[in-house]
């Protein structure tokens, strides 16, 4: 199938918490870009999302009709614990992803009790607002394989072909610590992975399997493990590379600052 008749993929920074929800200062440029997120895409005929926030041991796909809110975050406002994202799920969608990985032989299980969690449904009630889109979700897999990520997204890849949006949730730069230190090296060091991360995306001139095998080895980045000391806020961009492999390279559709450190978001069409 042509490239052009694919639905777009999109790797999203979905920010600290509920913070783009409270309409946390350091966070308005982050907002403003997921307000906007829509509008430039194609209307997706449902959505599947690969939250950082879902870890299994195997490939879990959430199933169920009308999932519940996840309020997986401490320590904020009560209204942080108010939100709702009333958009349904679908069994049959979920079935479907499920097909796509056993015909990989990759090993998963279905849902039904699964909710949103919030590296579902911030982005989703900024940039779907309507809720009117069925939403499934995809988790990662607890053994944290770059490779293994790839491989899932390149399982789910035909689901482009079915007018789903596949969208990863998570950050290009995740260190709890440095988002609120103090130090003068924070900023260079995101700068640092934030270029490599840029270049081995969009670069034209590197093939797929050239863009997959740094990825594999994101480590040996500059800054990698300071940027990421665990890289769960990471690998849903890995699922998202997987599932592009038919698209050229991905343009950056975000770039900014969030707690002092580079973040992006990419899209590929």
């Amino acid at each position: 199938m042509n490239s052009k008749s694919l639905m777009p993929v999109v790797f999203v920074p979905h920010g600290g918490g509920p913070m783009p929800l409270l309409g946390d200062a350091s966070h308005r440029e982050l907002t403003v870009f997921m307000q906007n997120l829509a509008q430039d895409l194609p209307a997706p005929a449902a959505i599947l999302v690969v939250s950082a926030h879902w870890e299994e041991a195997q490939a879990s796909i959430s199933s169920g009709a009308q999932p519940a809110m996840i309020f997986d975050y401490y320590g904020f406002p009560t209204e942080s614990y108010e939100f709702r994202y009333p958009a349904p799920g679908s069994p049959a969608l979920a079935e479907t992803v499920a097909q796509l990985l056993r015909a990989k032989d990759i090993p998963l299980k279905l849902d039904n009790q699964r909710g949103y969690d919030h590296g579902t449904f911030v982005p989703l009630l900024l940039s779907y607002p309507r809720a009117d889109i069925p939403v499934v979700q995809l988790s990662l897999l607890q053994s944290l394989d770059p490779a293994a990520h790839i491989a899932m997204g390149e399982a789910i890849a035909p689901l482009r072909e079915q007018g789903v949006l596949i969208l990863g949730s998570g950050m290009s730069f995740h260190n709890m610590r440095a988002f609120f230190s103090p130090s003068p090296t924070v900023k260079s060091k995101s700068d640092g992975f934030d270029q490599w991360l840029n270049n081995t995306l969009t670069s034209p001139s590197l093939e797929y399997a050239q863009r997959a095998e740094q990825l594999v080895n994101w480590v040996h980045a500059p800054e990698a493990r300071f940027c990421h000391p665990r890289e769960e806020h990471l690998l849903p961009l890995h699922v998202c590379v997987g599932a592009a492999k038919a698209s050229p390279c991905a343009q950056r559709n975000f770039g900014g600052y969030l707690l002092g450190t580079k973040v992006s978001g990419f899209l590929w069409q």
